[in-house]
């Protein structure tokens, strides 16, 4: 039985990289569809708080952002390697690139009238009232683009990445494929499936092509299906890893501490600090469901305040 549990829904596209990444190094997993739009009791019952999708669960630790996945992923299977040793700096900015700024020009342009009658086809009218509602919540005071300026910006980024692949190479970054493949692949694959506005996609064969390599590594090994009650229940019967608070970083073990998403969705995870160095941040949370949790999160992209210890 698969000790990797991903919690995900099917149109998200950083749920869709976080598969891929599975398929790349052939790992089981198992799987819990959370909602697309709050309330989702049971995700805050692990995370928190936290309700960007995806997130993986490893007993009782719970790691937030496919950033901070990928390397969880590699620590625990090393190969094949996300992050293949020539080429692996370049793999982790591109991989940031596409992850925040290809993905903030899709979104919009794939948002359009006509993207969004593609992507909610069949949808009931008050879900998809709701995720809108919803999804306006997750970016308030975020800079919005507009659908023509992101379109435009879109058609350059094109360009670009189809220019990696000019010397015939088979993989952005050379003969290997790696998480800079998966994190620009995925917002693309979002782009495909909305519909008139995929047509953006249509001049660029050498990206087609590989875009369809990408989809060929697959998801890996679906172990089965779990609902959310069974994932915190599995929670609460497991220990939690040990870790260290590194010292020189601003915090102390021990402290109250809450983590905030700098971008967009800035839900704040309150807890105790259990684990901090460069890398990511660790919070400890006692939940009344799930027991003892600890919440990881990449420290790049994350706010960390100390706050008051309750009397």
């Amino acid at each position: 039985m698969s000790d990797l549990i991903l919690h995900h829904y099917g149109a998200s596209p950083f749920a869709e990289k976080a598969r891929l990444m599975m398929g790349l190094k052939g790992l089981a997993w198992r799987s819990v569809t959370v909602p697309m739009v709050l309330p989702k009791p049971d995700v805050v019952a692990l995370t928190g708080g936290y309700r960007r999708t995806p997130f993986l669960q490893i007993g009782a630790d719970i790691y937030c952002d496919t950033a901070l996945m990928a390397e969880v992923l590699e620590r625990l299977s090393p190969t094949p390697s996300l992050f293949p040793a020539a080429v692996a700096g370049q793999a982790r900015v591109l991989a940031q690139w596409a992850d925040t700024d290809l993905f903030w020009t899709v979104l919009p342009y794939a948002m359009q009238p006509p993207g969004l009658a593609a992507l909610f086809e069949g949808v009931p009218p008050e879900a998809f009232k709701a995720f809108v509602a919803d999804r306006r919540a997750m970016s308030e005071g975020t800079p919005r683009v507009s659908g023509p300026d992101a379109g435009a910006a879109l058609h350059r980024y094109l360009d670009w990445v189809s220019d990696m692949l000019r010397d015939g190479r088979p993989w952005l970054l050379g003969t290997e494929p790696s998480v800079a493949d998966l994190s620009v692949y995925h917002p693309l694959w979002f782009v495909s499936r909305a519909g008139a506005l995929a047509d953006i996609l249509a001049p660029h064969e050498l990206l087609k092509t590989w875009m369809s390599r990408v989809a060929a590594v697959g998801h890996g090994e679906r172990a089965g299906k779990l609902d959310g009650e069974a994932a915190i229940a599995l929670a609460r019967s497991s220990t939690p890893q040990t870790l260290q608070v590194q010292q020189g970083l601003g915090f102390e073990a021990g402290e109250r501490i809450s983590v905030t998403p700098a971008d967009y969705a800035r839900d704040a995870v309150t807890g105790t600090l259990v684990g901090l160095d460069t890398h990511s941040v660790t919070l400890a949370r006692e939940d009344e469901r799930a027991g003892r949790v600890q919440v990881h999160f990449p420290r790049i992209g994350y706010m960390l305040k100390k706050e008051e210890t309750r009397a």
